[in-house]
């Protein structure tokens, strides 16, 4: 009888069946940490509400929601329905980042919202293995967060 609970505990645990699959599987999601990271940082640098930890879990989350699926053998062509879940979802998590202050009729968080909706994009593409193209995205989604309120600034200083 042990020797059964035993067996059908090593099957339990048998999805990673190799060093490879592990490696690749890790590389993923450490990339899609960082690089969630690295959104993040900036956004609690700026003092948003949605900072480093937040921006990480969303890209690992997404970055799971990915590997599962194709780990456990379903058809890419199916993954569609997976990843419109994963973007709907985070539409509910950026909602909550959005704050409106009708007193001031200003609108507040719009900026952390789509950065958490980008990480997701971020992290789903590194859960697919395209990490190149995730760093690439993280480093447009940087500059479009570091660089173009510098150059906003600029543009009204000088109008």
């Amino acid at each position: 009888m042990l020797e059964e609970i035993w067996s059908a505990i090593v099957r339990e645990f048998s999805d990673i069946p190799d060093a490879s699959t592990l490696t690749l599987i890790t590389v993923r999601l450490v990339v899609a940490a960082m690089l969630g990271g690295i959104l993040g940082y900036e956004r609690e640098r700026k003092g948003r509400s949605a900072g480093v930890r937040t921006h990480m879990l969303v890209a690992v989350g997404a970055a799971l929601f990915v590997i599962g699926p194709l780990q456990s053998g379903i058809e890419v062509g199916d993954l569609s329905r997976v990843l419109q879940g994963v973007v709907q979802g985070i539409g509910f998590l950026g909602a909550g980042a959005i704050m409106v202050r009708s007193a001031q009729h200003q609108i507040e968080g719009l900026t952390t919202a789509a950065s958490i909706w980008a990480t997701a994009g971020i992290g789903i593409i590194a859960g697919l293995g395209l990490e190149a193209t995730a760093v690439l995205s993280t480093a447009i989604v940087l500059l479009i967060l570091a660089v173009v309120p510098l150059i906003l600034r600029k543009q009204s200083d000088s109008g």
